[in-house]
């Protein structure tokens, strides 16, 4: 799946995607967005908002 659009989805879908991502193929949150090209901060706005959180001991969004 293409994650080129990932700001701009459903952010309980983005929450199973860089979930997802996370724990198959990268190991930090920083990671993922320089792989995947989009701002980390700007995810971590759109989690938030929906009253999610980034863990990085567990490496995922809860």
């Amino acid at each position: 799946m293409e994650i080129n659009n990932l700001l701009r989805m459903d952010g309980h879908i983005v929450l199973g995607i860089v979930n997802e991502k996370l724990r198959l193929e990268c190991s930090t949150l920083e990671e993922l967005a320089s792989r995947y090209e989009f701002d980390s901060e700007e995810l971590n706005a759109k989690m938030e908002l929906m009253g999610f959180r980034y863990d990085p001991i567990n490496n995922q969004f809860k």
